[in-house]
């Protein structure tokens, strides 16, 4: 049993350690950080499938696959735009937002529902609402969709909670830390997006 622990508090640590590299490497439009993602992800798989976290676990095997879909779409931007430029950021239509959001909270019922009905799950209803609210904000990383981060704040501060109850306190860490990026990354994609969007001076 204690060998159990230490490999998961092992993994836990290196996914920690992993996913920060990520969101920093994002913040900074690096394209580096669907490296560290995707070995993050993988990582996770595993320690969230050992507390029962189900959704939680399915959910880093799809980041894994958006961690190469993130990679083609990053690299074949600057293919497109020239080697020193990325794949520009974007915004959604308010109309976007809230389609958006009412399917994500009807399908978090849904499975919500199954979960709580057919397995021993932790917190389904909160688990299917992270896990879904995380799909569509993680294809919006890797489109470049500025509110992605703004989306990340709602779901880090729910992920906290969660993981504060199953006992994973270096994840719960890492989402505080990933509040405090995801203000910054906001900010910063903003700044960004504006200043490749102004006129060139003459």
């Amino acid at each position: 049993m204690s060998d159990v622990l230490a490999a998961i508090s092992l993994a836990e640590a290196l996914a920690v350690a992993l996913g920060v590299a990520y969101l920093l490497l994002a913040v900074r439009e690096n394209i580096a950080c669907w490296y560290a993602a995707f070995l993050s992800t993988a990582l996770s798989v595993y320690v969230f499938w050992d507390v029962s976290l189900f959704m939680e676990s399915l959910l880093n095997v799809y980041y894994m696959a958006m961690a190469v879909y993130g990679w083609l779409q990053w690299h074949g931007g600057k293919q497109r735009a020239g080697e020193s430029d990325a794949l520009a950021i974007s915004t959604w239509a308010p109309k976007h937002h809230l389609w958006v959001i009412g399917g994500v909270l009807t399908i978090s019922a849904i499975s919500g529902y199954i979960l709580s009905a057919n397995t021993q799950a932790s917190w389904p209803f909160v688990d299917s609402f992270t896990t879904w609210g995380s799909v569509i904000t993680t294809f919006m990383v890797a489109r470049k969709v500025l509110e992605n981060w703004i989306y990340w704040i709602v779901i880090d501060t729910v992920s906290i909670f969660l993981y504060l109850d199953r006992g994973l306190y270096l994840y719960a860490g890492l989402f505080v830390v990933y509040l405090v990026i995801a203000v910054f990354g906001y900010f910063g994609w903003r700044r960004s997006m504006l200043q490749s969007r102004a006129p060139a001076q003459t």
